[in-house]
């Protein structure tokens, strides 16, 4: 190959970034269902835990084919800031006892939310008035609901003495 025939051909490949990578342009694949089911034994775990601790309103979140930083989101509540702490840590907790660790956890001890981060599976506990103004749900609308057994007991009720108590 003479010099003259080396440069037109690097010119090529710099004007080309699939070719310059050693890859040929091919269409787009049609995408598929993920068929990987990682984090979803965690994430149902964790939301036994989070029932014992009597988390309200669980929602699972299959966000597989929406986002790659994660498999699945458990949303939480909790009805006071101890609550929303105690079911962080009672999570955190039991899961290291099973030799699962948390990768991260963001926003511990100010019971209003508590995120813990475990690769596969994420899990939000909110004070339930918090979830309620940032709407996870509403932001990840697109995820469809894993179905889970919820009990009666894990709802607030449409008018909650809770939040309804004014003084007289």
């Amino acid at each position: 190959m003479t010099q003259r025939t080396k440069k037109s051909a690097a010119k090529v490949h710099k004007s080309d970034p699939q070719v310059a990578r050693g890859r040929r342009a091919t269409p787009a694949e049609p995408s598929s269902q993920p068929t990987s089911t990682e984090g979803l034994d965690g994430a149902l775990r964790a939301l036994s835990l989070a029932l014992e601790k009597k988390a309200l309103e669980p929602i699972l979140l299959d966000v597989r084919s929406l986002c790659s930083f994660t498999n699945y989101q458990l949303l939480l509540s909790g009805r006071s800031d101890r609550q929303v702490d105690a079911i962080a840590d009672g999570i955190e907790g039991a899961l290291k006892a099973e030799g699962i660790r948390v990768l991260s956890a963001e926003g511990a001890r100010t019971g209003q939310w508590a995120l813990l981060d475990y690769g596969d599976f994420v899990i939000h506990v909110f004070l339930h008035s918090a979830r309620e103004h940032y709407d996870l749900e509403g932001l990840w609308n697109d995820a469809p609901r894993v179905p889970i057994e919820v009990p009666p007991d894990a709802r607030v009720a449409a008018e909650d003495p809770y939040e309804s108590q004014t003084l007289q």
